[in-house]
């Protein structure tokens, strides 16, 4: 008799201890399954990241790759910028995560200037710079002592000077490049009077002055047709490629990079070729 009930109260400390574990097991699993679920939730959130653009063509373009960005969780705020010189500033402040607006010479001099840690992870598209004029249509009809209008950046100024020596209306010093200045014309038979304003006056000079050299962005958003109004333009091989600046290390965000590869895929080249004709050239 006492065998028999030693026996069923260990049977049911035994039943009690596996019944215990089988709940512990339970809340595990309901913890565990409570948990991914959660991460799932946070892995679904978008992640919105800023990115600084000039209006034409480049916020054009990243309008393009919005829809593209949000199949993968992405979600692009285009914050639009009428100057050069804020776009690189914020993005160096943390107020922006890319910017996308401005080819290599002028992020690395900007940079350099102003101490800043930027770099890029895309190279987007080229916009060939082209001399305009409302007063005459071919640059031979220049007069002695004309006004033309460059921009005053030292990387746009000098581009703007290797063209007007291109289409063959003055010399510069051998040896001068993309920072070129005024002051390395060595031969200047019409004596123009070469007048640097910021980039973004320009076409609102044009009025004023005998012809100007504008940057494509600038053109486009006066209206003016690069591949037709331009006296003289850039060849599609220019080295003023438009790129996506990021911060040093940033390089990897995963965001970031999955916009790169938007801006460089098929949907971006088909849109350059088909909106801009000409005026803009993909560069991938």
């Amino acid at each position: 008799m006492k065998k028999t009930l030693v026996f069923v109260l260990v049977l049911g400390l035994l039943l009690a201890i596996i019944a215990g574990c089988g709940a512990k097991q339970n809340s595990a699993s309901s913890t565990s399954s409570e948990q991914s679920q959660n991460t799932s939730s946070q892995e679904a959130k978008p992640v919105t990241i800023k990115v600084g653009a000039s209006p034409v063509p480049h916020a054009e373009i990243l309008n393009v790759v919005k829809p593209i960005l949000e199949k993968e969780g992405i979600n692009l705020e285009i914050v639009e910028f009428t100057d050069y010189n804020q776009p690189n500033l914020q993005l160096a402040d943390k107020q922006l995560d890319a910017n996308y607006f401005q080819h290599i010479p002028y992020l690395e001099k900007f940079s350099k200037d102003h101490n800043l840690d930027l770099t890029y992870i895309a190279k987007v598209h080229i916009e060939p710079m082209g001399v305009y004029s409302t007063k005459i249509k071919n640059l031979n009809d220049l007069k002695e002592g004309a006004t033309v209008a460059i921009p005053n950046d030292p990387t746009n100024g000098g581009r703007a000077l290797l063209l007007l020596q291109k289409a063959g209306v003055l010399k510069l010093k051998d040896g001068a490049g993309i920072t070129a200045t005024v002051n390395d014309i060595a031969d200047n038979p019409k004596k123009l009077k070469i007048q640097e304003l910021e980039a973004a006056m320009l076409p609102r000079v044009l009025q004023d002055v005998d012809a100007a050299v504008i940057n494509t962005n600038y053109a486009l958003e006066a209206k003016l047709v690069p591949t037709k109004d331009a006296l003289a333009i850039e060849s599609a091989d220019s080295p003023y490629v438009n790129i996506l600046a990021v911060r040093k290390g940033d390089e990897n965000r995963p965001e970031l990079k999955k916009l790169a590869e938007a801006l460089n895929s098929p949907e971006v080249k088909k849109f350059i070729e088909d909106k801009y004709q000409g005026a803009v050239v993909p560069a991938f």
